[in-house]
């Protein structure tokens, strides 16, 4: 929808500007981010508006016009100060001090309905001191691409941000990884901070242990809440982190997620996933699978992904330890992999129908599982859809019932393991009661969308807006994402 470009005068009555904003990240001082003034942008068409989002801002979807979308977050409006946030971070590996927010800034901090506080970061709203020569603006097929990818890994259960608009600004950008020119959006996420482990190792790299102590206080105050009153708070919030990235790390790979770019500026210091450029979900199961074009070695491919966060985990550990005890932290990073390898189970086995397992029988049901998707290569989605499509309770009778009828079709050469999941399934299906049978179906639906967000579909709807400016594939996408 093209809206008119007159500027909303009646700033009092857009609900995003009468939102109680916190100066959470602000009132830490200019040491952290500096102040910024978005683009200009010569046109403001509203392409995403996640209604979805807004019950939890206090905001009524009904009582939210396109127009409060464009003045708030097209047109800059009424908003003030806006920060662009200073960090540096490893990148493939190496120590990288000239980063920092440089397509995109802090709108805000919002107190939600839950008692969360949650960032709005903009993408694409124009140049920083950070920018380095970039033209500090998004593709609008890089913002679409966010958009899916939040709202996809929200569906399965994934601890991420999400996208709350996506706006056309009407410039032509020049990409060397799009056919160019092509067209500019601004895309502002919601997250629960945009605080990054590159956040501490920069003030490590300036030698400034006291910013580094007020801001971890700061995250502490804020996103860790519940161990304020402990006597070793800062200890146990690294342990706290170690935990929520092993489990993150281990949604990423149930869900078949592979992000691409595991630098240390891209790790949350709430351990929630965001910031998605050149990711993919993974066609079949291959353990080297690299979404990002310019990996070369397959530094952050798919397998790599627990060991990287593993690492960036254990890089943090330098600027922390001016505060936090470093044999304590590496102690708590010890866990790490138990943590991960739980999670990871637990949700597999959901995927396979089964809220819990007892551990013999789940780990060997598990390992087939992945021999069979890593030796067949049949769609890794797919496999698990097949099974909640066709499930039914006749499985607990014979072997060579389960999945029969589906689309998943052994090879010769594949016939054996296949035959062998098959009676492991079956055998496992027996150690329930038949009256649990249809907690095991709703399972598989539950944690087995029918829809992936694999790369030929993005293309299916990318194609229509850059030939067509039809964007009815993409809302409809979006919608079965939201409601499968």
């Amino acid at each position: 929808m093209n809206l008119a470009e007159t500027p909303n005068t009646e700033n009092s009555h857009n609900p995003f500007l009468t939102l109680n904003y916190e100066p959470a990240l602000e009132s830490l001082g200019d040491d952290y981010y500096d102040a910024v003034i978005a683009a200009n942008f010569p046109q403001h068409i509203l392409r995403w508006r996640n209604d979805a989002i807004l019950p939890n801002l206090g905001l009524d979807p009904l009582a939210v016009t396109d127009k409060d979308f464009i003045t708030a977050f097209g047109q800059f409006q009424g908003r003030k100060p806006l920060l662009a946030l200073r960090y540096h971070g490893y990148q493939f590996g190496t120590y990288n001090p000239d980063l920092g927010d440089g397509r995109g800034f802090l709108y805000g901090q919002v107190r939600a309905k839950d008692g969360n506080l949650y960032d709005f970061g903009t993408k694409g709203s124009g140049k920083t001191p950070y920018s380095r020569g970039g033209d500090g603006m998004l593709t609008l097929k890089g913002g679409m691409r966010e958009v899916l990818a939040a709202e996809a890994l929200h569906r399965l259960g994934v601890r991420t941000s999400r996208c709350l608009t996506m706006i056309e600004t009407g410039l032509s950008l020049w990409r060397g990884d799009e056919p160019s020119p092509t067209r500019s959006s601004v895309m502002v996420r919601v997250n629960s901070s945009h605080i990054r482990f590159g956040t501490f190792e920069r003030l490590h790299y300036l030698q400034r242990p006291d910013l580094t102590q007020k801001l971890l206080d700061h995250v502490i105050e804020y996103y860790y809440p519940h161990l304020i009153a402990e006597k070793n708070q800062y200890v146990l919030f690294y342990a706290e982190l170690v935990k929520r990235v092993a489990e993150l790390v281990a949604q990423w790979m149930a869900a078949g997620f592979c992000h691409g770019v595991l630098n240390t500026d891209n790790m949350s210091i709430t351990g929630e996933s965001f910031d998605y450029g050149p990711y993919a979900f993974i066609p079949t199961y291959d353990p080297y699978f690299t979404s990002a074009y310019f990996d070369y070695y397959k530094r952050y491919c798919y397998s790599h992904q627990a060991s990287i966060c593993q690492l960036n985990l254990e890089l943090l550990q330098e600027p922390l330890k001016a505060i936090i005890d470093k044999a304590e932290m590496e102690s708590a990073l010890r866990k790490f992999n138990s943590y991960y390898q739980a999670e990871y189970h637990l949700l597999m086995w959901k995927k396979l129908g089964f809220a819990q397992l007892e551990l013999p029988v789940g780990n060997e049901l598990l390992n087939v599982t992945i021999q069979f998707l890593q030796d067949s290569q049949v769609g890794y989605h797919e496999f698990f859809w097949e099974i909640a499509r066709t499930f039914t309770i006749k499985w607990r009778e014979e072997p060579g019932l389960v999945l029969k009828g589906s689309h998943i079709i052994p090879t010769s050469e594949t016939a054996n393991i296949f035959e062998n999941w098959c009676e492991l399934y079956h055998k496992t299906l027996n150690y329930f009661e038949v009256e649990q049978m249809d907690i095991i179906a709703q399972t598989l639906l539950t944690h087995n969308p029918q829809t992936t967000l694999l790369r030929p579909m993005i293309e299916s709807v990318w194609e229509p807006i850059a030939q067509e400016d039809n964007w009815q594939p993409f809302n409809d996408l979006l919608k079965t994402i939201q409601c499968q």
